[in-house]
């Protein structure tokens, strides 16, 4: 059976390895992709703080806030990190939809792509940093 810390590793390892890819969607100019692994990678960040905070496995939920809420952080975080946690919410579920692909995409272009990659480094580095 896994430790705590195995697991906790287990979700950062995830987060690290779905930055890369949002990388590399951006390079592609897979705009869409950028914000939906983007999601991915804050999430999973997020999952392993709330292994190393209640030492259980995390809800199976995508939604940021419910996961960050029950673990307190949420209430650590700023305003600009919540209002962040917002806008990129929907960009998990939004991106499978092709109704809403269109409206996404239509927000999306390289500088906002790039933009949200580096508010998702940011706000991955603060979870980090709380575990």
């Amino acid at each position: 059976m896994a430790s705590i810390d195995d697991k906790i590793e287990y979700w950062i390892g995830l987060s690290e390895y779905d930055m890369k890819t949002a990388e590399a969607m951006l390079d592609t100019k897979r705009f869409l992709y950028v914000g939906f692994m983007c999601h991915q990678a804050v999430e999973k960040m997020l999952k392993g703080y709330y292994v190393s905070v209640k030492r259980e496995e995390p809800p199976y939920t995508h939604n940021l806030a419910k996961i960050s809420s029950e673990t307190g952080l949420y209430k650590l975080m700023n305003d600009e990190q919540k209002d962040f946690l917002d806008y990129i919410q929907p960009m998990n579920i939004k991106a499978r939809y092709p109704g809403y692909r269109k409206e996404i995409l239509k927000d999306l272009n390289y500088t906002v792509s790039k933009n949200i990659i580096e508010k998702s480094k940011e706000l991955i580095e603060w979870i980090k940093s709380k575990l």
